[in-house]
């Protein structure tokens, strides 16, 4: 194999580690930075939701709470995002907004214990900070539920 060729191969193998080392920081940030923050309540354990987002970009994703638990939903983001925008919709009814947090001065945690079991929608979104900057600011956010009954 030529030198082109091996720089090549380098450079495609770092492009491809890219997303997940990425992934990675934004799991530790999720770790170490919103964890702490959902005490007394017990994390269910899950990082899926932790990601890299960029100004302006929205993101969801769907879990299902169960009744008769008390639940703490948590959205945070790296310091540089400004405040990070989250609602939580009800999916059987019709995606009906439960909790918005720009109605409640950009809270970063949700405390809710249901009466029936549903499948709910998170919605974050970072919204943009400078409309006139030329770069957008881009940052770890994280997506963590957590329970007393875990």
């Amino acid at each position: 194999m030529t030198k082109k060729g091996i720089l090549l191969l380098y450079l495609f193998v770092g492009m491809l580690s890219l997303p997940v080392a990425l992934n990675a920081q934004c799991k530790q940030f999720a770790k170490n930075t919103c964890k702490p923050g959902l005490d007394p309540y017990q994390h269910d354990g899950n990082y899926d939701a932790a990601a890299l987002l960029v100004e302006g970009e929205e993101a969801d994703m769907y879990r299902v709470l169960h009744a008769d638990v008390n639940y703490r939903i948590g959205v945070c983001g790296s310091s540089n995002l400004s405040a990070i925008h989250f609602t939580i919709q009800d999916v059987k009814d019709n995606y009906k907004v439960l909790y918005d947090n720009s109605e409640h001065n950009f809270e970063w945690k949700w405390d809710v214990k249901l009466e029936s079991s549903r499948q709910l929608r998170i919605v974050v979104s970072v919204p943009v900070s400078n409309e006139n900057t030329t770069t957008p600011e881009e940052g770890c956010v994280s997506v963590m539920i957590a329970s007393t009954d875990f």
